[in-house]
């Protein structure tokens, strides 16, 4: 390696010695909302490249949920980063560089490509969703995603105000478990949990469904088809536009099959579920971590959350919500990001 890119971390260098990588320049790649960690090996000479993953096992993290959900992606005919190299109790893993063409990023460039790449997306799930999930995953069920989603309970809230509000939470959670209770328990999928455009890479020479690079699926679990289009559409980094919003909505039901009126319900339960977890996730990230970031784009997601709880089927959760939980107004987000990475504990 060189020595204005020799990587310090001896673990590291101890899985590159002696590989065809050892002695790539290393530069850093832009990380996700984890603890994960990217970097990106360049050849000093012909300028191949392999992406680097750090996966911490000291902070919960681990490899092997990305090598199963992984091989099962590649084994239905999408296009997963292949895997070079792994060792999983250090947590690091060598993988194919899929590039740099991200949809955020393409889209941003030449907006005429936002209905192409977005319908090659939803292909992807249409194709993923028409074969058996792998086994032993565990469900996105009615426990966890009722748990995850009162999270704004506790981070946004306390954020905003300074206080917990038990009973308000406790209430929330009777009402949005029984809504999940009532959604159909049939033709559960696999849902990757973070399809956004941010997470996929156009990769423009390769052919039909593995036109689309997955990244960050090792969060992967089984749940409903809606949630999955839910996370591509109601996207909290950029504005779907509308008409491509309810094309890829047409487009979604016409191949998979759910009736209209079902579908509609189903995809604004999951949107709600989805939007006011990702409130509370975006505060954490800030308050905890100190990630103040993410509470800009607390407004895109507030907006998507009320345009899901306007379903009539959503009343209940809705009155709740706008009892509890302040909008996001500027005074709000700045009362937020004053208080960055000073909350330790709730």
């Amino acid at each position: 390696m060189t020595s204005a890119n020799k990587q310090n971390d001896p673990m590291i260098e101890s899985f590159l010695a002696g590989t065809e990588w050892d002695g790539w320049a290393i530069t850093d790649l832009s990380g996700d909302a984890s603890n994960r960690s990217y970097k990106r090996l360049i050849h000093p000479t012909d300028a191949r490249t392999v992406v680097l993953m750090i996966a911490p096992p000291e902070k919960g993290k681990s490899v092997v949920e990305f090598l199963t959900i992984g091989a099962h992606l590649h084994a239905v005919g999408l296009s997963a980063p292949k895997i070079m190299k792994c060792d999983d109790s250090a947590g690091l893993m060598v993988l194919e560089d899929l590039g740099d063409d991200l949809f955020a990023k393409v889209v941003a460039n030449n907006p005429k490509q936002e209905r192409p790449l977005y319908q090659a997306a939803v292909d992807v799930l249409v194709q993923l969703q028409s074969v058996a999930p792998p086994p032993n995953t565990a469900a996105y069920g009615v426990p966890i995603m009722t748990k995850l989603a009162a999270l704004a309970f506790d981070w946004y809230l306390f954020g905003c105000t300074g206080q917990h509000t038990h009973d308000a939470k406790e209430h929330f959670q009777h009402k949005f478990s029984a809504m999940l209770q009532s959604l159909p328990k049939h033709n559960l999928v696999l849902i990757l949990r973070d399809y956004h455009a941010e997470n996929l890479i156009w990769l423009p020479h390769r052919t039909g469904a593995k036109k689309v690079g997955l990244l960050d699926f090792q969060d992967a679990m089984i749940g409903s088809p809606a949630y999955d289009l839910v996370s591509l559409l109601e996207d909290a980094r950029r504005d779907v536009s509308p008409a491509v919003q309810h094309e890829m909505q047409q487009h979604f039901m016409k191949h998979s099959g759910m009736d209209e009126a079902a579908f509609h319900r189903e995809y604004a339960i999951m949107g709600a579920q989805r939007n006011v977890r990702i409130v509370g996730v975006f505060a954490r990230l800030s308050l905890y971590y100190g990630k103040p970031h993410y509470v800009n784009y607390l407004p895109r997601v507030w907006e998507n959350l009320m345009r899901n709880l306007s379903h009539p089927d959503l009343a209940e959760v809705k009155e709740t919500v706008l009892a509890h939980l302040p909008e996001p107004t500027p005074d709000i987000l700045e009362t937020l990001k004053n208080k960055c990475a000073t909350v330790h504990s709730l």
